[in-house]
């Protein structure tokens, strides 16, 4: 089994692409594969530009690992109570390209991270809700809230956050 795993986030510092690294090494029984969303860079979506100029290569690139893929592992941060704009545009130009939906019907696993205390919970509960119309088979999702605290040194801690992700690694691992 090989799962493409990365975050939604254009930040260099994202503390959700910190958690696909951290979070990654929990999974055991296949390979993850992490990718860095900003080094597939493309122009924002729209009809006209893509009637002009095709698909962007960055996004037939990013389309055929999706392809590749046997599960997902994404972490989304919140802007304004929903996904990025950034994550958005990624998904916009996939489903363009692709003949199938965004996730093509596998399994995934939703995650979000914050400084603060609700973990994302907006994002998450957005994300759970329409990507199974994308073609994800949702797993299920979790937030990590008060991130400098849970995931230290690049590693998640012991304790709930950690149980709950290893759960969701579990229900994963079963539909392989």
């Amino acid at each position: 089994m090989k799962i493409l795993a990365f975050s939604g986030s254009n930040s260099s510092t994202s503390i959700n692409q910190q958690l696909i690294h951290a979070v990654a090494p929990l999974v055991d029984f296949a390979e993850v594969e992490i990718i860095d969303l900003r080094d597939y860079p493309a122009p924002l979506f729209g009809v006209d530009l893509e009637k002009s100029s095709g698909y962007p290569e960055s996004m037939q690139t990013l389309n055929a690992k999706f392809n590749d893929a046997d599960a997902f592992i994404v972490s989304s941060p919140e802007h304004n109570g929903s996904m990025p704009a950034f994550f958005k545009n990624a998904l916009d130009w996939i489903s363009r390209i692709s003949t199938n939906k965004i996730f093509k019907e596998k399994p995934c696993v939703f995650l979000a991270a914050s400084p603060g205390a609700r973990g994302g919970a907006s994002v998450l509960d957005h994300l759970l809700t329409i990507m199974p119309y994308r073609g994800a088979q949702v797993i299920g999702g979790h937030g990590v809230g008060s991130f400098s605290e849970k995931v230290v040194g690049g590693v998640l801690q012991e304790g709930d956050d950690k149980d709950k992700i290893v759960a969701l690694f579990e229900k994963l691992k079963a539909r392989r």
